[in-house]
């Protein structure tokens, strides 16, 4: 895996203005940012090559969406089987998350369907009838506290090299960079990325 990206206090607002708003425009970005342009551009295409922006998406409200319950479903698994078990898991649709972890679990989802039934056939007759899986836990979840993007977090120090264009000095916070104000977290669907206008 490459290093991780310097990155200055520039970039992590970049970052935060399109994790609160993927569909921003170079020329919104770049104004809420007071940076030119050219600059925004530069940067997110930068960011994105080197794989911190890894896609632009929705955020959906399940409900609304019609996938009145969601829960976690905790998997412990034959150890040497989770690799191809992963790719099996995130295909399925009912599937929005899934993380290998640490502890007493193996591997975490984050469910959501219609209704119990569609949970119940999804957990006893899709995931125990997976030869890889041991056992299962099933966790409801009844409210959702919301989505919040990343904060800014710490500068890190600019490039060999100079910074590039639309850079504020070390420490320096960009006027405007925007707050974090929650909003809905649900099920994620593609959408458009920041355009060039």
């Amino acid at each position: 895996m490459p290093p991780p990206l310097s990155l200055d206090d520039v970039d992590r607002a970049i970052v935060t203005a399109l994790c609160e708003d993927g569909r921003l425009s170079m020329r919104a970005l770049a104004a809420r940012l007071h940076i030119s342009r050219a600059g925004a551009y530069v940067r997110v295409q930068r960011l994105e090559r080197a794989g911190v922006i890894t896609g632009y998406t929705a955020r959906v409200d399940p409900q609304r969406y019609g996938l009145g319950l969601s829960a976690y479903v905790y998997l412990n698994i034959a150890q040497p089987a989770w690799r191809g078990l992963l790719t099996r898991l995130i295909a399925i649709q009912e599937v929005e998350h899934a993380s290998l972890v640490s502890g007493d679990t193996d591997i975490v989802l984050l469910v959501r369907t219609r209704d119990v039934a569609t949970l119940r056939e999804l957990v006893l007759n899709r995931f125990q009838s997976m030869p890889e899986v041991q056992s299962t836990q099933t966790v409801l979840i009844f409210d959702e506290l919301g989505h919040v993007p990343p904060p800014l977090g710490p500068a890190a120090p600019a490039p060999s090299g100079g910074a590039l264009p639309g850079a504020v000095p070390p420490g320096a916070v960009p006027a405007g960079a925007p707050g974090h104000a929650p909003t809905a977290a649900g099920p994620t669907g593609t959408a458009a990325g920041p355009t060039g206008t």
